[in-house]
């Protein structure tokens, strides 16, 4: 592993410590917020699910609009854009209560993502050049292991402090991470296409059925992992009789068995798939063993297995990056 990581240039290596720190703040609270939602400010089901809602929603659905900005700007200062609206919407998220606010805060968290994690991986796939596919692999170990410090982190930090602190401690992570990439992280922007206007790039990417296809499948499996976050918790402390102190546990150690056995499996996987299979076979087998993993706790009412992240981050990268 660190072999790997040692060959590729400087650029691909700060991408890589990069979404590690995104991936570590992201989810220092993110996998919490609910149950703070539920448990500190009494919000109804449906407010939870809202808030939650438009954070996906900001985010994938203006990942379009991230990756034009990419594209027209170039992907250092999206990037950089990106981090510096997440340090404000994690603040926010810590120190405001009503509704307005919480779905600006959590607009804003959402738009962040939308504008940063195009850009990363286009960055990415420019660096690495021919071994774009080896790069996303080691990349998703990253990924993963920033989903394995961030819930632990900040299990660590509600245990001795209030959920509050968590979100500035969050915001903090981004700041400083927005400084570390406005120093260090070289500029780099694509190859621009004479007379491309931004909707001509849009129909083209529109026009493409295959993409379209692609983002179709991708719709299903974020619907599928965003449960973890998302109705875990909620469903978590309804088992457990209302203690919040078990659901809280419960979520930390299914992130960690996932990002454990997708740090462990990722580069065999992406190996072995590359060997046996096209993209689309890769991607096919790692939805269908996605909706698998839901089966067995159907009869629990639990949704979002341990072993969601796992097959997510390892055939769909595999396939992602073919």
């Amino acid at each position: 592993m660190l072999s790997r990581i040692r060959s590729f240039d400087r650029s691909v290596q700060l991408l890589l410590i990069n979404q590690l720190t995104i991936n570590t703040g992201f989810y220092m609270l993110m996998p919490y917020l609910a149950g703070h939602l539920a448990a500190d400010l009494g919000k109804a089901a449906w407010t939870i699910g809202l808030v939650l809602g438009v954070r996906n929603l900001s985010q994938q659905g203006l990942f379009l609009l991230g990756g034009t900005l990419a594209d027209r700007l170039g992907y250092k200062p999206v990037i950089v854009a990106g981090c510096t609206l997440r340090t404000g919407g994690f603040a926010l998220l810590g120190i405001v209560d009503g509704l307005p606010a919480l779905l600006v805060a959590s607009a804003a968290t959402g738009f962040a993502g939308a504008l940063f994690n195009p850009a990363v991986r286009a960055y990415l796939a420019h660096d690495a050049a021919d071994r774009r596919i080896e790069a996303f692999a080691v990349f998703n170990v990253f990924y993963q292991a920033g989903i394995l410090a961030g819930p632990l982190i900040g299990l660590a930090l509600m245990a001795t402090t209030e959920f509050r602190l968590v979100c500035l401690v969050a915001a903090a992570v981004f700041a400083g991470l927005t400084i570390v990439q406005l120093r260090w992280l070289p500029p780099r922007r694509p190859i621009a296409v004479p007379g491309s206007s931004v909707l001509a790039d849009w129909r083209a990417v529109i026009g493409n059925r295959s993409f379209v296809l692609f983002s179709i499948a991708m719709a299903g499996s974020y619907l599928l992992s965003f449960q973890i976050y998302l109705l875990l918790p909620l469903m978590l402390q309804r088992h457990m009789g209302g203690q919040a102190g078990g659901a809280l546990g419960g979520v930390s150690l299914i992130f960690t068995v996932s990002a454990i056995t997708a740090i462990a499996g990722q580069l065999r996987i992406t190996d072995a798939a590359r060997r046996r299979w096209d993209g689309p076979g890769a991607m096919t087998r790692g939805l269908l063993l996605m909706g698998g993993a839901f089966l067995p706790l159907a009869g629990y009412g639990i949704a979002g297995p341990a072993t969601t992240g796992c097959c997510y981050s390892s055939l769909w990268w595999s396939a992602h990056c073919c």
